[in-house]
């Protein structure tokens, strides 16, 4: 009855997580020869590798490769932390990002700061006490003390989308100045003269960028420029300010529309289609900005600025491996220049 109970006991016990002494008891050997059948087993003969693998297989055993990195002082993960993982563009800087870490060897934890501050530094904190080997980050705020802290503290840090302003650390970007120049001058060649810029909150780098750009293409062709302000940058809000447009006297609408992004440019689209009181692009041309998949998919195929996502984030992981291990961290900052791609919602069918 006795063993019985410990037989219980065992098999209760297997439902929690089996150690490495437990599995060196059940082989026969020792922890260090478990170890090494773990981490190098060219010095384990074959018969007692196949014996601890075997102990392993039949208890379940999972290694804790965090707590062994971590006790060799740096995980072997990379925190990304991006504005809005809903937005298809970040999502791809991700997918470029972690295409390129496992070509190094590390993985990607992915964190969503939804463009809250109060998130970011959750999340960069939770990141630091995991012993990260770098972090990625589309800060809210570049200058955030917060990140200069993690920096000192030996953890590299990387600005994604975003340009260092006193040039203290590495960062990836694109010239969303030219950006917003190339979006708003092929509205001017189109004809359009009233021209609407949509987008915020404006103390979002790339949102204050990308007006400074259309500001000055318009400045150069004696045009008109108003600015729409939103709250976020998502679909919702772009289908709020489309009702908002047409909710004007035609003659008092712009005749063309740059939207910050392409999720506003898409919701803005859905309402002027949707109603059918404005033409696109006959009555307003709409162009928007990251040009990401559903962009050449809508009913009206959008016209976008491009951005190479996914070389943003494979670069951006480049630079931190390079400033893993030095004393003076990188502070290279490496910047792209987006192109346009003009579709039917400014060309016409």
């Amino acid at each position: 009855m006795i063993r019985f109970t410990a037989h219980l006991e065992k098999a209760a016990g297997s439902l929690m997580a089996v150690n490495v002494r437990e599995v060196a008891e059940d082989a026969g050997v020792s922890v260090g020869t478990v170890s090494n059948v773990l981490n190098r087993p060219d010095k384990v003969s074959p018969a007692t590798v196949a014996r601890v693998q075997a102990s392993i297989a039949r208890l379940g055993f999972v290694r804790n490769d965090a707590a062994r990195q971590l006790r060799a002082g740096r995980s072997r993960t990379i925190g990304l932390v991006v504005l809005d993982i809903r937005n298809p563009f970040f999502a791809e800087i991700a997918r470029g990002a972690e295409e390129r870490a496992d070509e190094h060897g590390l993985s990607v934890l992915i964190a969503n700061s939804d463009e809250q501050q109060q998130r970011e530094l959750m999340h960069l904190d939770l990141f630091e006490e995991q012993r990260v080997a770098g972090v990625l980050v589309t800060p809210l705020n570049e200058g955030s003390p917060q990140l200069a802290q993690i920096r000192d503290r030996g953890t590299p840090v990387v600005l994604v989308d975003r340009e260092s302003v006193d040039g203290a650390f590495a960062a990836v970007s694109v010239d969303d100045t030219e950006g917003g120049r190339l979006a708003t001058e092929h509205l001017l060649a189109r004809g359009r003269r009233r021209i609407a810029f949509v987008g915020g909150p404006a103390s979002l780098r790339q949102v204050s960028d990308r007006y400074a750009g259309a500001q000055a293409a318009v400045s150069a062709a004696g045009a008109e420029l108003e600015f729409i302000a939103t709250t976020v940058l998502s679909v919702e809000e772009g289908r709020r300010i489309g009702r908002h447009i047409l909710g004007r006297e035609a003659a008092v609408r712009p005749d063309a529309i740059f939207a910050a992004n392409d999720l506003l440019a898409l919701g803005i689209l859905q309402s002027l289609v949707m109603t059918g009181d404005a033409r696109v692009p006959e009555d307003i041309a709409l162009i928007g900005y990251d040009d990401i998949d559903f962009a050449a998919a809508a009913v009206i195929p959008l016209s976008s600025v491009r951005q190479p996502a996914a070389l943003i984030g494979s670069t951006a992981v480049d630079l931190l491996v390079r400033s893993q291990g030095q004393d003076v961290p990188v502070r290279e900052h490496v910047l792209f220049r987006p192109e346009l791609v003009a579709r039917a919602s400014t060309l016409g069918s």
